[in-house]
């Protein structure tokens, strides 16, 4: 996927994310999401800060006195006071933008819309497709990095094989699943285990399920 077709996926998963939203019922915004301690609103709200820049993003960190993680959980709740249609109109405002947050590639816009989809529709028992090659950009991405999921600790023993692309990674008894469930699983929601098969899943599910 070169730069051109990656910013095409990111606006397309915009624009229909936002269209799902603009969908939901005043207690689907209320309703917790895969992310731990967040509601769907607070997703939505986080998303809307994809192009944070320096100014805006040192003087959060000062506050959370350096946690990263605080300063991503404070931002996000503070975004989430917004009413949803403002939410919606600003995630569909950044259709066609190029800018990323500061300390960002490319790819994690994409990752972000992506996994904060399903994030969303999971627990609303929605369905939302995720492409495959898209999936497989992102998982590679976060794959190769460290913080702040440590896939390679956390996954380390099993396999990751995707049945609807050619994406794997890993070794040891295999994981079987969409490489969006993969994508899923490599960013710490492990409430997808359900849904993968394999020798490796049994692997997983008696790891440890914190990031680090």
């Amino acid at each position: 996927m070169d730069r051109d077709e990656l910013w095409r996926t990111i606006d397309a998963e915009r624009s229909t994310l936002a269209d799902l939203l603009s969908e939901l019922t005043p207690a689907e915004w209320e309703h917790r999401s895969l992310c731990s301690g967040w509601r769907v609103r607070d997703v939505a709200a986080h998303l809307t800060l994809a192009h944070t820049g320096a100014t805006t993003a040192v003087p959060a960190l000062v506050r959370a006195r350096g946690s990263f993680d605080r300063m991503v959980h404070d931002t996000a709740c503070a975004a989430a006071g917004a009413p949803p249609e403002q939410l919606v109109a600003q995630i569909r405002a950044m259709v066609g933008s190029r800018r990323h947050a500061v300390g960002t590639t490319q790819v994690e816009p994409l990752t972000d819309v992506l996994v904060h989809g399903q994030d969303i529709v999971v627990p609303l028992g929605r369905h939302r497709a995720v492409p495959p090659a898209a999936a497989a950009v992102a998982a590679a991405r976060v794959w190769s990095m460290g913080w702040p999921f440590w896939p390679r600790r956390r996954l380390r023993g099993v396999r990751l094989v995707a049945t609807d692309s050619n994406w794997q990674a890993g070794a040891g008894p295999v994981v079987h699943g969409s490489t969006g469930e993969l994508l899923l699983l490599l960013t710490g929601r492990r409430a997808v285990l359900p849904l993968l098969s394999g020798p490796g899943v049994a692997v997983i599910e008696r790891a440890p399920a914190a990031r680090g």
